[in-house]
């Protein structure tokens, strides 16, 4: 029994491990090869240029502006997202008060779990169209016409949302968080009905407010969780290329004067459109490195020691 264990277990890896090879690191490979060639993406013929595609991304302005957007979005959309979504998640379990010294979620939480777990059931392509009746730059659009019925807005001069290049950006962090505070207050929620009631319990007989009950019960609780919810939020916020390419107008996204301009619509412009197949390669690579570096730094500057309950 002891001998035939061994093929049995490599006869069923077999065809999963064979399949992550050629479907996932092979193409990682591929891509890595790529980035030290001058290939334009349309012919089998190109040549090695070595390191001349990553000098070339240090003294591009478009990329550098772009990698600062995304370490903007790398900042406020899971630093954002996770504090909203705690909120919600601790208001709909414990933010109410029971009878008889219990503990229970504010009035109408289910109604509430609904609402704010309905925008993850939208897709990129839906929430695009409905975004941009929100920010439509005329008094048709919903923000604008709001402005203009308490008299706010300039019905002369309405505010173009999506094509201010000092608005965009946030235009765009908002539907981000507005998209993803729904599916991480779930997770949350998840997370909190695992912890005993009688912990909550005896924190308000010990006179602790809902504040304190939070910062002191709920957050060290749930660290894990955070954790894992901050990884998945900044993988989110270094790719973005759904969003911001069927949000903005431009090709590819970007926005006016590459304002909302991040590394993969950048990539894609540069692969799709001016043919640098090779330099946007490169960029891809550099995009996967920062990515890896962000988990791990996050892993590590996270990372504390499990409290059992």
């Amino acid at each position: 029994m002891h001998r035939k264990k061994y093929p049995f277990i490599v006869g069923f890896l077999v065809l999963p491990v064979g399949l992550y090879l050629l479907l996932v690191i092979w193409p990682y490979i591929q891509t890595i090869s790529y980035s030290f060639t001058d290939w334009s993406g349309a012919s089998q013929n190109f040549g090695f240029v070595g390191f001349d595609n990553y000098k070339d991304l240090a003294d591009d302005d478009v990329f550098l502006k772009a990698l600062r957007h995304n370490a903007l979005l790398l900042v406020l959309v899971p630093t954002l997202t996770i504090l909203l979504s705690l909120f919600f998640a601790f208001m709909v379990n414990v933010g109410g008060r029971g009878g008889a010294g219990g503990v229970s979620g504010v009035k109408g939480s289910g109604f509430y779990r609904i609402v704010f777990f309905f925008p993850q059931v939208l897709s990129v392509a839906i929430l695009a169209i409905l975004f941009k009746a929100v920010y439509r730059g005329d008094d048709s659009g919903l923000i604008n016409g709001s402005l203009q019925a308490v008299g706010l807005g300039d019905k002369n001069n309405p505010t173009e949302w999506l094509n201010d290049p000092d608005l965009v950006l946030w235009c765009i962090v908002f539907v981000m968080i507005w998209a993803g505070a729904g599916f991480y207050m779930v997770l949350f929620s998840a997370a909190m009905q695992s912890i005993p009631k009688d912990i909550y319990e005896a924190a308000l007989l010990d006179g602790a407010g809902r504040v304190q009950t939070f910062f002191r019960v709920t957050l060290p609780l749930l660290w894990e969780t955070i954790q894992t919810a901050w990884v998945f939020l900044a993988i989110l916020s270094m790719d973005a290329f759904l969003l911001i390419s069927t949000l903005t107008s431009q090709d590819f996204g970007g926005g006016p004067d590459h304002s909302s301009e991040v590394i993969s619509t950048y990539l894609m412009r540069n692969f799709q459109t001016y043919s640098k197949s090779g330099y946007a390669c490169a960029m891809g690579v550099v995009m996967l490195l920062l990515t890896l570096i962000v988990s791990i730094v996050t892993l590590r500057l996270s990372r504390r020691e499990r409290i059992e309950y």
